[in-house]
């Protein structure tokens, strides 16, 4: 009797399910079929641009695989530097993109420290986050007729100042709700003793707390960049020929004798790789700089 009693318990021995198992299968198969499906649907339109920067224009109809169905040739890529046209809304994006980004990113920066360290009642602080996050919210086409007419009243009409002032308008609420956040996560103990030894709250700001947020800046300025970049309904209707920017000259690829499909082929890939040479330059900042506080709460 002892001897049962003091037997081992063994676990009964459990069933696999040949059910589950198939279940389990078949959402798995689910899964990869949705995103092979997400994965063709995002990179078929660069590879639709890809084929047609390569094509001579009696093939643009029916021909889908180089060396099989049709000859590759560069001579649109040969021509694309060719145009004013091109030339010069590349310059225009440029100017605008970067010197939008670099006045969101001064201005941001200097609001998101102003938000992390100190104390406002009227507003409050969290008030004054969530009215810069409105600002990217809200959306630009109500804006675009008082725009114009602003801009047209003090001569900004087809300048690169006003899409300038206008996408870092837009833009300005990236770098404040990311600094914000990496600027609270700097022990404030360090900017007290650097005011214990006699530092100004300037030189704390620019020597000590900037550079502690160096991948928020970049990742803020990228992002600034790339929205700036990709405009197109402010640089469409406060634009004509002299700022026109990229967007709006792919827009044009619609021509009397029909679509120019090698045009817009190569101006889509040079405008896309733009953006993307910059992200992947910094990578290593914008990791590190998401990680650290943008996606913080």
């Amino acid at each position: 009797m002892s001897a049962s009693l003091n037997a081992p318990i063994r676990p009964a021995p459990q069933r696999t399910s040949r059910r589950n198992g198939g279940g389990h299968l078949l959402g798995t198969l689910l899964i990869v079929a949705l995103l092979a499906v997400l994965l063709i649907w995002t990179i078929f339109p660069f590879y639709l641009a890809f084929i047609s920067s390569i094509k001579n224009p009696a093939d643009n109809y029916g021909k889908w695989v180089p060396f099989l169905s049709f000859e590759p040739t560069l001579k649109p890529w040969r021509d694309l530097w060719g145009v004013r046209e091109v030339r010069a809304s590349m310059l225009n994006s440029a100017i605008v993109s970067s010197g939008a980004a670099t006045i969101a990113l001064v201005l941001g920066t200097l609001a998101a420290y102003g938000i992390a360290r100190f104390r406002f009642d009227r507003p409050r602080n969290g008030s004054l986050t969530t009215w810069f996050l409105s600002q990217r919210v809200l959306p630009p086409v109500i804006f675009v007729t008082p725009t114009y007419l602003i801009m047209n009243k003090l001569g900004l009409y087809d300048t690169v100042w006003a899409l300038i002032l206008l996408n870092a308008t837009f833009n300005l609420p990236f770098p404040v709700i990311i600094l914000t956040q990496m600027f609270r996560e700097v022990p404030i103990e360090l900017e007290e003793a650097a005011q214990v030894d006699g530092a100004s709250r300037l030189r704390i700001f620019l020597q000590l707390a900037v550079p502690l947020v160096l991948p928020g800046l970049v990742v803020s300025w990228i992002l600034c960049l790339a929205f700036s970049w990709n405009e197109f309904l402010f640089g469409f209707s406060l634009t004509q020929t002299d700022a026109r920017p990229m967007p709006v000259l792919l827009a044009g690829g619609d021509q009397t004798r029909g679509v120019d499909y090698q045009a817009i082929g190569t101006r889509l890939l040079l405008t896309a790789s733009v953006p993307l040479l910059a992200a992947m330059m910094v990578q290593r900042y914008i990791v590190r700089g998401l990680s650290l506080g943008a996606v913080k709460g």
